[in-house]
């Protein structure tokens, strides 16, 4: 199976990212992509997130590099943070109309002076059931709500960082045309949660969720899963069918 796109990658605008964008591009006209999406770490990610002031740097940097190599298409997004169960977002009203691709997910210490509760939840899931349908509840509550109050291209890796009933999401994700993310990285989407998801007209994207350049393009796992749950290739956004 070949790529086409991938739609989840970070830079040096990540706290957790040295690659620089000039760079990331280069190694996708390598790998033969011919669209990425650049989607660093939302503002509100305490010590991975961008700064909301550097978005207009970022895509000034974006556009002089499409001029440079036109032979890919080359977007600028973000990967926001859910915020609460309300399903409030880290794209400000400022950045919003310099992205082309918005992607959301939930992640471990994004605003924490708010959703302290929520991550400690999250974190002791792990060893309470009680806890962890607590947690569920409230990360279905908060990527649902998402869904349905921003135009958000893809959640990314949903259930990785935190529980969620896979059904609900992915019955709304297809009322919403929001597209759900095979993750390379993280193992979500599971080969389980796909089976589940794939009853719904959800599209589906396999991502690198690359954070250093040897990774991009590459979805190797994410193929795998795709195979074990029999999710059929044409339901797959980036995934080039004259290529399987």
């Amino acid at each position: 199976m070949k790529l086409k796109g991938d739609y989840h990658m970070h830079s040096k605008y990540s706290g957790d990212c040295k690659n620089e964008m000039e760079a990331v591009v280069k190694q996708a006209i390598e790998m033969g992509l011919s669209e990425i999406a650049i989607t660093d770490h939302g503002p509100m990610h305490s010590g991975y997130g961008i700064k909301a002031s550097q978005y207009p740097e970022m895509r000034a940097e974006i556009d002089a590099l499409r001029q440079k190599y036109p032979q890919i298409s080359i977007l600028l997004g973000l990967e926001a943070n859910l915020i609460g169960t309300a399903g409030e977002i880290d794209l400000t009203d400022t950045m919003q109309p310099l992205c082309d691709w918005l992607n959301v997910g939930y992640h471990f210490g994004s605003n924490l002076g708010r959703d302290m509760g929520l991550h400690i939840r999250n974190f002791l899931s792990k060893f309470s059931k009680r806890i962890y349908e607590r947690a569920k509840k409230d990360n279905t509550m908060a990527m649902i709500n998402a869904m349905r109050k921003h135009s958000i291209r893809m959640l990314t890796h949903p259930g990785a960082k935190g529980p969620v009933d896979i059904d609900a999401v992915a019955r709304v994700a297809a009322e919403t045309g929001t597209m759900l993310e095979i993750n390379n990285s993280h193992g979500h989407l599971t080969v389980e949660e796909i089976k589940i998801a794939m009853q719904y007209d959800v599209v589906f994207v396999a991502n690198s969720d690359a954070h250093r350049i040897e990774r991009i393009g590459i979805v190797t796992d994410s193929i795998q899963r795709i195979v074990e749950a029999g999710l059929p290739t044409d339901r797959i956004y980036n995934l080039d069918d004259a290529c399987v």
